[in-house]
């Protein structure tokens, strides 16, 4: 199976979104300033994200992800075919074909993309789903791509997790105005 990976771009002080992330402006206020630096110059895509379309199987994420984003993807994934598979409890009206609306858990979601991706990648996507895949042990590796400014507000990356989570560093690079970390999850540790 495919390693399940958070890879996100976020704030100094933690945030994914900026404030007011809402259907018309899906990462906020000005919230794509977390996202500039990988779509400025192609070239850095490129180095930092490598083959991200071949890699990855399947994009699993919350209802509230799709509904802010689904008018900037027009119509279609995050990454264009690669099948999605949003967890919701109730699916709306009518979607794309690459959309799979899971109604019974993140486990099931899993289950589900695991049986499309086979030995690629299954990017996460949204601070909640992080966060439940997170406290369910279900995350193999953390990408934060950390970007030089405070907003100061918004939607925090990881807000709320039940236990310590360890984490041992498998790579650290620079690109203009973003620090770029990778960690392999190690395990969680009751606190105390």
């Amino acid at each position: 199976m495919g390693n399940v990976v958070i890879d996100m771009s976020m704030s100094l002080d933690g945030y994914i979104a900026a404030p007011n992330d809402n259907p018309e402006q899906g990462l906020g206020e000005d919230g794509m300033r977390l996202h500039n630096w990988a779509f400025d110059d192609p070239s850095v895509f490129e180095r930092v994200y490598g083959k991200l379309l071949e890699e990855t199987g399947a994009v699993i994420m919350g209802r509230r992800s799709y509904d802010n984003s689904i008018a900037a993807w027009d119509g279609k994934g995050p990454l264009g075919e690669v099948p999605c598979f949003v967890v919701t409890h109730e699916p709306p009206a009518s979607w794309d074909p690459v959309f799979t609306f899971v109604t019974d858990g993140i486990e099931r979601a899993l289950a589900k993309a695991q049986a499309v991706a086979a030995d690629k990648r299954i990017g996460l996507m949204g601070a909640d789903i992080d966060q439940q895949f997170l406290a369910a042990g279900l995350v193999d590796e953390i990408r934060i791509h950390l970007v030089d400014v405070l907003l100061g507000g918004g939607r925090r990356l990881f807000d709320q997790l039940p236990d310590r989570i360890e984490l041992e560093q498998t790579g650290l690079s620079q690109t203009e105005g973003v620090t770029h970390l990778e960690y392999r999850v190690v395990g969680s540790a009751e606190p105390g």
